[in-house]
């Protein structure tokens, strides 16, 4: 545990019912004359930008959508949208989206001026500096990156993806609303949620973990291991996808307090190369991992059993406690339906080594683990999974 620690998170977040209604007064708030609407043609298509959007013509700001962004974008796509907004004459950032909108918004933000560009950033994350204000509207209960000072991109000459992390990119505002998540289809608020849920258990088992992450990852993980299920399986469990919404936040500011470990590190290189989504990758990765920490947070496990299991506590020992909450966890992606290997994507098992190469490359994450994870065992938590 550190014993040095600070907390960043937004300036102001706003949940419950009918939350979208803040997005006109923040607008008239900050003066906003112009606003760049960060999307997706998928969130287009779904009719889901039809809410904010009602909301910023109200407010009588003028708009730009910028929507030409992959699911998993490269540095050079998040460049040219970053170029696209500069060029735009906005003055204010909204991101409607999952963790690729918000993550390619926020680094719009801090590459305003053009003073210097994304392969700078990869090289020297701290150059950068926010010059407009960013509120972030996530569509998924899952990333958690409306809480984070990260961004994910790909890098495909290096076949991985590329975690850049400046506190200037923690975003001004925040609108939780669960109507934006309300038709979201089960494979995606599953692959999300679960990835909320390795935020959670990430960072409350990481060597960076202190009281202000562990208050945030404790209370996330609570929240998404009781109502992860209800949230994903029934469209009309608004208050299961409110609590999910609400704890993906909170899993975000725990990793701007913490910081995740092995199943972040390990899952990058799957992205990165095989393009599988990143939530995917972490659940095919938790169970395994979380396997081979619980030596060594096993009374880590142990607390959160006595904090997350509301019913009748049948377990008595550290070691069964923690037993249940890995059992807990490789259930919950089994009935979320998510694939347990790589078989389902076609990795060959001859990539081993490449896998293992990259995975260790990532040491910004591996560094977190409180188990140490050598070469060894890199490639036998993948072989699992091949």
């Amino acid at each position: 545990m550190l014993t040095k620690y600070n907390l960043k998170m937004p300036r102001e977040i706003f949940s419950g019912e009918d939350a979208l209604e803040n997005l006109k007064t923040i607008l008239l708030a900050n003066g906003v004359k112009k606003a760049a609407v960060f999307t997706d043609k998928g969130i287009q298509s779904a009719g889901l930008l039809d809410f904010p959007m009602d909301r910023i013509r109200a407010a009588g700001v003028e708009s730009v959508i910028l929507d030409d962004l992959p699911p998993e974008p490269t540095y050079s796509q998040v460049q040219a949208l970053a170029d696209a907004y500069t060029a735009s004459g906005a003055d204010f950032i909204i991101a409607v989206g999952g963790g690729s909108v918000m993550d390619t918004a926020k680094l719009s933000s801090i590459l305003s001026t053009g003073e210097y560009t994304m392969q700078d950033l990869l090289d020297t994350p701290s150059l950068g500096r926010k010059h407009v204000k960013t509120l972030m509207i996530p569509t998924t209960a899952g990333t958690g990156a409306e809480a984070t000072p990260n961004a994910i991109v790909a890098v495909p000459e290096k076949e991985l993806k590329v975690g850049i992390v400046n506190g200037q990119m923690v975003a001004d505002y925040v609108i939780l609303d669960a109507v934006m998540i309300k038709k979201l289809p089960r494979k995606i608020a599953a692959a999300t949620g679960v990835d909320a849920l390795c935020h959670a258990i990430e960072c409350w088992t990481s060597n960076k973990s202190n009281p202000f992450s562990d208050l945030f990852a404790m209370e996330a993980l609570d929240l998404i291991l009781n109502h992860i299920e209800p949230a994903c399986d029934d469209s009309e469990a608004m208050d299961a996808k409110n609590k999910m919404q609400i704890a993906s936040f909170l899993a975000g500011v725990a990793i701007a307090a913490s910081g995740t470990t092995a199943v972040h590190a390990l899952s990058y290189p799957l992205g990165g190369k095989y393009h599988i989504a990143h939530g995917v990758s972490n659940a095919i990765l938790l169970v395994p991992v979380m396997k081979f920490n619980e030596p060594v947070c096993r009374e880590k496990f142990a607390q959160a059993y006595d904090r997350c299991v509301h019913g009748a506590h049948t377990c008595e020992t550290a070691e069964k406690k923690s037993a249940y909450m890995i059992q807990w966890m490789e259930e919950i992606v089994k009935h979320l339906e998510i694939p347990a290997s790589l078989k389902e994507f076609g990795v060959p098992t001859e990539d081993l080594e490449d896998l293992v190469k990259s995975g260790m490359e990532v040491t910004r994450l591996l560094a977190n683990n409180m188990r140490e994870v050598t070469p060894d065992d890199a490639r036998s938590i993948y072989w699992q999974i091949l």
